[in-house]
């Protein structure tokens, strides 16, 4: 197994787990946001999102969701942040979600990339261009390399 959450998924590579299924596995980031950041992935190799197959969207979310629960209850966060990367900035390529702990004041501002507007033309076409791929009845989900997504 070259997949290093492959490998901590079948408890092969360790890691500090705080949540198994026999779908899914949270375990806490390396190199946390903030201490208690936790990484759901399914067990599963899934590479992205959209990649992620209808019998596991149930399981991974619902993981996720606990997890973002116990960081509440657990930790004594006020809320947390919830992330996931597909292909760019993928540190591993394995689906992960990111849960991270937020407290007011935590210093962690908005998105960690720069920010930019539309104006009104812009935010129509890119609307309406979503709406078209999205709005195919019967058809499987826009994939990555998509042309109809590309600007």
């Amino acid at each position: 197994m070259d997949c290093l959450f492959c490998r901590i998924a079948a408890g092969t590579e360790p890691a500090h787990v705080v949540l198994e299924t026999g779908d899914v596995v949270g375990f806490l980031d390396t190199r946390p946001v903030f201490k208690g950041h936790t990484l759901v992935v399914p067990r599963r190799h899934v590479v992205t999102l959209p990649e992620l197959p209808d019998d596991l969207l149930a399981p991974f979310l619902d993981a996720t969701r606990r997890v973002a629960a116990a960081m509440t209850s657990g930790l004594g966060a006020q809320g947390s942040f919830v992330a996931m990367n597909n292909v760019v900035s993928q540190s591993v390529a394995h689906l992960h979600a990111h849960v991270v702990p937020r407290t007011k004041g935590d210093g962690l501002r908005g998105f960690f990339w720069p920010r930019s507007r539309y104006d009104d033309d812009e935010a129509r076409e890119y609307a309406d261009r979503l709406r078209r791929v999205l709005g195919r009845a019967g058809t499987a989900p826009p994939q990555v390399g998509d042309e109809s997504l590309t600007p």
